[in-house]
C-alpha cells in the first residue's frame, strides 16, 4: 500500500541508516582501517585495542545503517521488510548475539541447514556437529579465507560450550544489575576477540592483534594512528560505546514506529533536522565510502 505515513516513516529509517553509516561508521573506521594496515612494530597495546574497539563500533553501524536504508527505502514504497539488527551488543550469550545479529541470515541458515540436517533433535553430539557445520557454512559464505573459516568455527565453539555450560538461556530478571553488567561485557569481549579473525588480512595478523591485546607491548599509539584520533572520532567513539551501554531493550529504530506519539516526534525531528542534514553534508564532502559487507 502507498501512503503517506509510509513514506514519511520510511524517509525517517533511512535518514537514520545514513547517519549511522556516514556519521558513525566512516569516521571509526578510518581508524580501524589504519590500525590493522601498520607494520608489527607499531602495534602497541593501545593502538591495537583502539582499533579492535573502532572496527566493532564500524561494522555495526555500518551494516545496521545499510539495513535501516534498506527497511526505509522498502517502507516508502510500501514494503514491510524485516529487522536485522537487535541491540547485539547488548547480549547476555553467543546465542542470544546470533538471535541479533544479522537476524536475516541467521534465520535463512535455521531454516535451510540447520534444521534439515535434525537441528537440535538428536544426540548432543549431532547437535554439536550440525552447530559447527552450520557455523563453519557460515564462515565460508563471507569468503574462502582461512581468517573467514576459523570466524564461523570459533563461534560454533562458544555457542557449544553454552549449551554444555547451561549458559543459552538466561533470564535476566533473575540477576541482579551487576551481573547483568558483567555477563553483557563478556559476551562483548569474546565478540571482539572475534572480530579480529574477521577484520585480520591474514592468520597471522590475527594472531599478533591477539598478542598485543592480552600481552602488553609498547606505550601510547602509534603516531599515524594518533594523529588521525582528534574530536570528531572521539565523539563518535564515545556515541558507538555509549550504544554498547544503553538498557538492553532501548532501539533508535523502534522508537521511530513504536513510541508514544511525543517521543516518536522527537526521534522524528532529531533523525531529519539533525542527523540527516550532517550525514547529508558529510556526503557531499566526500568522506562516504563503500559498505562493508558490498565484498559478501
Amino acid at each position: 500500500p502507498h501512503r503517506l505515513d509510509n513514506l514519511t516513516a520510511g524517509a525517517s529509517r533511512f535518514s537514520l541508516g545514513l547517519a549511522k553509516k556516514v556519521i558513525v561508521a566512516d569516521t571509526v573506521g578510518a581508524v580501524a582501517d589504519q590500525v590493522f594496515a601498520l607494520a608489527p612494530g607499531q602495534m602497541t597495546t593501545a593502538t591495537v585495542w583502539l582499533g579492535v574497539v573502532a572496527y566493532t563500533i564500524q561494522i555495526y553501524f555500518d551494516f545496521s545503517g545499510y539495513s535501516d536504508m534498506a527497511i526505509g527505502l522498502g517502507r516508502m514504497f510500501g514494503f514491510r521488510f524485516p529487522e536485522n539488527f537487535r541491540r547485539p551488543y547488548s547480549s547476555l550469550s553467543v546465542t542470544d548475539f546470533w538471535r541479533r545479529w544479522h537476524i536475516t541470515l541467521s534465520n535463512w541458515f535455521r531454516d535451510y541447514l540447520y534444521i534439515p540436517l535434525g537441528g537440535s533433535r538428536g544426540s548432543a553430539a549431532r547437535t554439536g556437529f550440525n552447530l559447527v557445520f552450520v557455523f563453519l557454512v557460515t564462515g565460508l559464505w563471507h569468503g574462502a579465507n582461512w581468517t573467514f573459516v576459523l570466524w564461523g568455527l570459533y563461534h560454533g565453539f562458544w555457542l557449544i560450550l553454552e549449551r554444555l555450560a547451561g549458559w543459552r538461556h538466561i533470564d535476566a530478571g533473575q540477576h541482579g544489575r551487576v551481573w547483568v553488567v558483567a555477563r553483557r561485557a563478556i559476551v562483548l569481549l569474546i565478540v571482539m576477540f572475534g572480530w579480529v579473525l574477521f577484520r585480520a588480512r591474514d592468520l597471522d595478523q590475527a594472531l599478533l592483534v591477539w598478542e598485543r591485546m592480552v600481552v602488553p607491548h609498547g606505550e601510547g599509539f602509534a603516531p599515524i594512528v594518533a594523529s588521525l584520533v582528534g574530536p570528531w572520532f572521539v565523539l563518535c567513539l564515545a556515541v558507538g560505546i555509549g550504544s554498547f551501554l544503553l538498557p538492553g531493550r532501548f532501539r533508535a529504530a523502534a522508537w521511530l514506529d513504536h513510541a508514544d506519539r511525543n517521543r516518536r516526534a522527537v526521534m522524528n525531528g532529531v533523525v531529519m533536522l539533525v542527523l540527516f542534514p550532517l550525514a547529508l553534508v558529510l556526503s557531499l564532502a566526500g568522506t562516504f565510502s563503500p559498505f562493508l559487507y558490498f565484498q559478501f
